[in-house]
């Protein structure tokens, strides 16, 4: 049953240049990425919001109010690649114009896959489309299904594109996998893994091969073993994921946020890992997981993650923008923003989930 929007709406009172608001925003997003366009207004995408073929946007001036702005992309037409399934969008601005990056089921499928996942680059001239893929075929095909395309843009001004190998088909062997099978539970795991490649600046092609970025830990005594496991361990289902990447630079740091578990489920959870170079070798933190449910501490939030991040317009704040679930919105997913930053010891933390009222500079 789809919750009523008004029954979990935030609370808002405007104050001066702030909002006071509550976790979560009304506003029914999987997958949410948040861009701060240059005409001063924050732009919202995300799977769902009742877009079956394509995918919607909200905007706001302070990070509390969201405006719909209906459908600003649809597939499933004369000229597309893009059949179903239309996951994860993210928009970026470059020289005035819009490009969103999306997933979603290749309609070329001669061998009738279950998953056929492929990305896409679609243009538009504003934030609000409407959105045109630029090529009647994916980005590119790596020969598995990919999801999740996340853009890093270095200083040099070299892009990188990262993205998610779906579970699909990809049984792995690992301390975990025989544990399950050893218990009755499951025949074999499969495995969602990180992987990373340049692109060009267009966003036309990629350049070379993709590397091997993340990937689920292979021996049980891996510090990161149980926490990205659990949607394993506790029967849920036999896949374990690695998606959902974010990347950004600090200072000669990269920070590579992603997420683990079951999208659906309550064990969904966001960690991450840092490298000195845009493709690795990328070591995962002993902090993890940064952003995990709280229902253990007397919480109502579960099911945690697929971050984007967003700073406030002076540049001084950090946001994570993620998804989650409360009893009230049942299996809905929605919305969250909760701030994050990076210590002065180079750790990473997310303020959250939270759902008091808190302040929010925009």
């Amino acid at each position: 049953m789809k919750a009523n929007a008004s029954s979990y709406a935030p609370a808002q009172l405007n104050v001066a240049d702030k909002s006071v608001f509550a976790n979560p925003l009304s506003v029914e997003f999987g997958d949410p990425y948040v861009l701060l366009a240059s005409d001063g207004k924050y732009y919202m995408y995300g799977t769902g919001a009742g877009a079956i073929d394509g995918f919607c946007a909200y905007s706001s001036d302070d990070l509390v109010n969201w405006k719909a702005e209906g459908q600003v992309y649809r597939g499933n037409i004369e000229g597309s690649w893009a059949l179903a399934n239309f996951w994860a969008p993210e928009v970026y601005e470059r020289k005035g114009k819009f490009y969103m990056f999306f997933s979603a089921d290749w309609k070329e499928n001669p061998t009738n896959e279950l998953e056929n996942f492929r990305i896409g680059v679609a243009v538009a001239d504003k934030p609000t489309g409407p959105f045109k893929e630029m090529s009647d075929r994916p980005l590119f095909d790596p020969g598995y299904p990919a999801i999740d395309g996340n853009i890093f843009e270095d200083e040099d001004g070299r892009n990188y594109l990262y993205f998610s190998r779906c579970c699909y088909k990809h049984a792995i062997e690992s301390e975990v996998a025989t544990w399950a099978k050893k218990q009755g539970m499951f025949d074999e795991i499969e495995e969602s893994w990180i992987y990373g490649v340049e692109i060009k600046p267009d966003f036309s092609a990629i350049i070379g091969e993709p590397v091997l970025i993340l990937r689920p830990p292979v021996t049980n005594d891996d510090a990161q073993a149980e926490w990205e496991s659990r949607s394993v361990t506790s029967g849920e289902v036999n896949r374990r994921w690695t998606e959902g990447s974010y990347t950004f630079k600090k200072g000669d740091t990269y920070y590579m946020m992603y997420s683990a578990n079951f999208f659906g489920g309550e064990n969904y959870a966001v960690g991450y890992a840092t490298a000195k170079n845009p493709l690795g070798p990328y070591v995962k933190s002993a902090d993890n997981p940064v952003l995990q449910k709280n229902t253990a501490k007397g919480g109502i939030v579960t099911g945690t993650g697929h971050n984007s991040i967003v700073k406030s317009r002076d540049g001084k704040q950090t946001y994570c923008v993620y998804h989650g679930r409360t009893k009230a919105t049942g299996d809905e997913r929605v919305v969250f923003i909760d701030r994050m930053g990076v210590d002065e010891h180079g750790r990473l933390y997310v303020d959250g989930p939270t759902t008091t009222s808190q302040v929010i500079k925009p």
